[in-house]
């Protein structure tokens, strides 16, 4: 087991190494002048010559790189061009609202899907697995920034229950801050509920065919009681790898559903950033995310040890 897990540690180390040089180096490889653009079209050669020096950019990219991967391992992200504020400030103050929208919607796609896999499980060739399985597909097909302008229509526009975007600071007033997230946390969640439906449900009716069921089944256990007491929990090595997928995707389409929300998160941090070519915001920004979802792959493959002894010895047994 120690040996697994050190394995693991390594692999995420060098993971977020190779991750930072090819985040750097692509964004260096952006046409265009960071410093031009700041000072804009109508500024001299000499003061963005002189802005370049200030920022850094004359230095050679590998030298660049170095001192950004130090500043990161030190909690330095650098200085906004734009902003003139740290890049690691920024990031947290987004991140109040990014991180906390992107649990609800694992939540909610946990408390969702994976009871209706099991369900239509268990119903297999029936009316309801049908039913289940063909709103699964409707929910992987419907964009979730489609989905988040339908749920605003209805429970913002029509009903007036919830607000149609913005958001609360969590110290002004937690209540409608979280009230705030809820759209958006549905509007992410459809998809990935759907498809953790279709993936619990696919690896129960494997499950159900296995030997040990049927030596369940043989001392007495009903099919239900096999299922939930042997079957789940050999059915959820599959589960386990598409929650660590799945929390990637949620991140990823936080960038989208904030901006129709209006959300004061990364994702728009992003987005804004990009459109100033403030690219050590940029870096700063798309670095944490990746880290993020690293950890969260790294605790997945732990889980998963735990759970199949067969990881852990490299399939020996």
């Amino acid at each position: 087991m120690t040996l697994f897990i050190l394995k693991r540690f390594v692999g995420f180390a060098v993971t977020l190494l190779v991750a930072a040089a090819a985040i750097f180096y692509l964004l260096d490889l952006l046409p265009g002048d960071s410093a031009q653009f700041i000072l804009g079209i109508n500024a001299s050669p000499e003061a963005v010559a002189q802005l370049r020096v200030q920022l850094g950019l004359d230095a050679p990219a590998h030298a660049r790189l170095l001192g950004w991967i130090g500043g990161m391992l030190r909690g330095d992200l650098g200085i906004s061009y734009t902003q003139g504020a740290p890049v690691a400030q920024l990031i947290a103050e987004r991140l109040a609202v990014t991180l906390p929208l992107a649990v609800f919607a694992m939540i909610i796609s946990m408390l969702v899907g994976l009871p209706l896999g099991i369900f239509a499980a268990r119903m297999r060739g029936r009316v309801p697995d049908t039913g289940i399985m063909v709103l699964a597909q409707l929910g992987v097909a419907i964009p979730n920034f489609w989905f988040g302008m339908l749920l605003t229509l209805a429970f913002a526009v029509g009903l007036r229950w919830l607000p149609p975007g913005g958001f609360t600071p969590w110290d002004e007033d937690a209540a409608q801050a979280l009230r705030g997230l809820i759209l958006p946390s549905l509007a992410l969640a459809l998809p990935q509920a759907s498809i953790l439906a279709r993936v619990m449900r696919t690896a129960l009716v494997d499950v159900q065919g296995q030997d040990f069921i049927r030596t369940a089944r043989a001392k007495g256990l009903t099919m239900g009681e096999a299922v939930w007491r042997h079957g789940v929990r050999n059915a959820l090595l599959p589960v386990l790898t598409i929650l660590g997928l799945q929390f990637a995707f949620l991140v990823a389409g936080t960038i989208i559903v904030e901006n129709v929300f209006y959300l004061p998160g990364l994702g728009r941090l992003i987005s804004t950033a990009i459109s100033e070519r403030d690219l050590i915001l940029v870096r700063g920004a798309v670095i944490v995310l990746i880290v993020a979802v690293t950890v969260v792959m790294l605790v997945v493959d732990l889980l998963s040890g735990l759970v199949d002894p067969r990881l852990r010895d490299g399939g020996r047994r």
